[in-house]
């Protein structure tokens, strides 16, 4: 059975009211699930790299270049 790859989705940020942790006018990597979109929920990840539920209203779906999305999914590149 072939495994399919599941399209990186990116939201941005439109308000954080109550989550001091979002950051407004902010592009944060969706993960699809849709228990917690039948919730109206999205859920996100953050900078330390764990994700978390928020609600839908403070988040808008964006398309990326490939290239954007490269560079924003894959793991900082550590300095040398």
């Amino acid at each position: 059975m072939k495994k399919t790859k599941t399209a990186v989705q990116f939201v941005l940020c439109i308000r954080n009211e109550g989550c001091d942790d979002l950051d407004v006018r902010k592009v944060y990597q969706a993960i699809p699930d849709a228990d917690a979109e039948k919730e109206e929920y999205v859920r996100i990840i953050d900078e330390s790299g764990e994700d978390y539920l928020y609600p839908g209203r403070y988040f808008i779906a964006i398309e990326l270049p490939r290239d954007a999305v490269k560079a924003l999914a894959e793991p900082a590149a550590q300095s040398a």
